[in-house]
């Protein structure tokens, strides 16, 4: 069953002009990351603090030292590399093909794989500044801080991600609506489509195919022409085999 619906993601694939892919966590995990939500992610680890918390705009000037703790942990895909999603991705692109990503992840492995038209919403851990002076940092140098990370002006860095309680950046919103509204092909991957307001871009979609590839359900599997619940590693192995590109 799953060949024959990989099949016409293939041909839909083969005949769209302008395909988004919509992408989150789940395609990270086959780098070695950790999601958030599933059974072993990152919101069920055992911490001092609930792990959401942790992750607010309030916990990390309130208790920045822990905030560092947590995020240096479990944060930090330098010591991982893009993975077969985003390498097919890219050969797409390299095809000729107009391929944007709307993605929700902050590890940075579609612009390290090379891809072009990335649209980063909750930011991402290679960019990083200092809540001082404003100065620039690399993720190598926030990492490899020795505690939390200061500016040369003794300012606190921090990392150029959307934290809970912070809003989304207007431009890079209003860029990844704008791809998705003219894209005729959606394709959805990696995301139980649980995280708002991202979760809602979808909706803006007015083509003809949005295409859902995760492992479990999610409340838009109904509004999908191709629903694909798999291990995304063996999918993308397919499809990548497969396209004549």
């Amino acid at each position: 069953m799953m060949n024959e619906e990989i099949e016409k993601l293939e041909s839909l694939i083969n005949k769209a002009n302008k395909i988004v892919f919509f992408t989150g966590a789940g395609v990270s995990t086959l780098s070695g990351l950790k999601d958030f939500r599933s059974s072993d992610g990152l919101y069920n680890e055992k911490e001092k603090y609930p792990p959401e918390s942790i992750l607010s705009h309030e916990f990390f000037y309130n208790n920045t030292e822990y905030f560092y703790k947590f995020y240096k942990k479990n944060l930090n895909s330098l010591k991982y590399s893009p993975n077969i999603i985003h390498k097919t991705i890219k050969k797409l692109q390299d095809s000729g093909k107009d391929v944007s990503v709307v993605t929700q992840n902050i590890d940075g492995f579609d612009k390290e794989a090379g891809t072009k038209n990335v649209y980063e919403i909750h930011g991402t851990i290679m960019e990083n500044y200092c809540t001082k002076c404003g100065k620039k940092y690399d993720a190598e140098y926030v990492f490899n801080y020795d505690g939390v990370p200061k500016c040369t002006c003794g300012g606190l860095i921090k990392p150029n991600v959307v934290l809970y309680g912070e809003a989304l950046n207007d431009e890079i919103v209003y860029k990844a609506i704008k791809k998705i509204e003219e894209a005729d092909l959606l394709i959805i991957c990696g995301t139980s489509l649980a995280v708002y307001p991202a979760a809602a871009f979808i909706n803006y979609f007015n083509g003809e195919s949005v295409v859902l590839i995760n492992r479990d359900a999610t409340p838009k599997d109904n509004m999908c022409k191709i629903v694909i619940h798999d291990d995304l590693g063996k999918v993308f192995e397919n499809i990548n085999k497969d396209l004549n590109i």
